[in-house]
């Protein structure tokens, strides 16, 4: 892995102020989470980077008392990264519980055994969802979201899985970002250093799965999404014409994801379309 004021070096437009980003993360959580009528809040914790940031965020904006971290394994579950989770636990002083997901996941492929590696993944990622919603109603406590901008921006995530979320201080963040501020944060050494991965299966890693590392798309995600330069002032910026394309597929193939159910228009004000209005605006 790249260390972080090299590539900030070469990339200095990505780096933060991570004090007043901390600062408008942690006030921004406690206001959207006071106006959706809860005090308490609930996150997946995997012992990788994204949950490990939410988790000292959400820690930091409502006290210790008021989190719940829960842990997910599956059978096959790499035990680092349980303890990496408990790590980030231990640090924060939150309450957490554990919860095995094999038997329900194990019994649902029992009628599907030749299921591919990804429906796999997809149902985890769903079943850890369903937890933390039931869970969530049982101690009154709004979930929020660990997935980061350029997981969101390329569809590596799971629609109504790792997506969703009531509230998502990460969504607006980097990869590269998420590093920046756990760093600053003081999240454990052994998280901010492993490769990222969504631990489905063995061996598993983002950037193999990706094709791509997160130092070379968030620097070309910026200028595509952010700056909205065109692929040939891309290429004139120094990027791969292969990977520009790759990477404008991704995004453009995976906007249904980051988009609410499309509901078919019949009536005079129709929600998503006509009825748009904030919670706090009335109707």
């Amino acid at each position: 892995m790249k260390p972080m004021e090299e590539f900030l070096a070469q990339a200095p437009y990505l780096r933060l102020n991570e004090e007043l980003t901390v600062e408008l993360l942690t006030r921004a959580l406690r206001e959207e989470v006071g106006k959706a009528g809860f005090q308490r809040v609930i996150l997946g914790v995997s012992g990788g980077i994204d949950s490990a940031l939410s988790l000292y965020l959400c820690a930091r904006a409502f006290g210790p008392e008021a989190v719940t971290a829960v842990c997910m394994p599956y059978r096959e579950s790499s035990p680092s990264s349980l303890e990496d989770a408990q790590k980030a636990i231990d640090a924060v002083g939150v309450e957490s519980i554990r919860v095995d997901i094999t038997p329900q996941i194990d019994a649902y492929f029992a009628g599907f055994p030749e299921a591919s590696r990804l429906r796999r993944g997809n149902k985890m990622a769903r079943e850890r969802m369903s937890i933390l919603y039931d869970l969530s109603a049982e101690r009154r406590a709004l979930v929020i979201g660990t997935s980061n901008k350029t997981e969101l921006l390329l569809g590596y995530s799971t629609q109504f899985g790792d997506m969703a979320s009531a509230v998502n201080p990460l969504g607006d963040l980097y990869k590269t970002q998420v590093w920046q501020l756990s760093g600053y944060l003081g999240v454990p050494e052994s998280i901010l250093k492993k490769p990222p991965s969504g631990d489905l299966w063995p061996d598993q890693t983002d950037e193999a799965e990706l094709g791509f590392s997160y130092w070379d798309v968030d620097r070309l995600l910026y200028y595509m999404v952010d700056c909205r330069y065109p692929p040939e002032r891309l290429v004139q910026q120094g990027f791969d014409r292969d990977l520009i394309e790759r990477v404008h597929r991704r995004v453009v193939n995976s906007q249904y994801k980051r988009s609410l159910p499309v509901i078919l228009k019949v009536s005079g004000r129709t929600i998503g379309a006509d009825f748009r209005y904030p919670r706090d605006w009335g109707l």
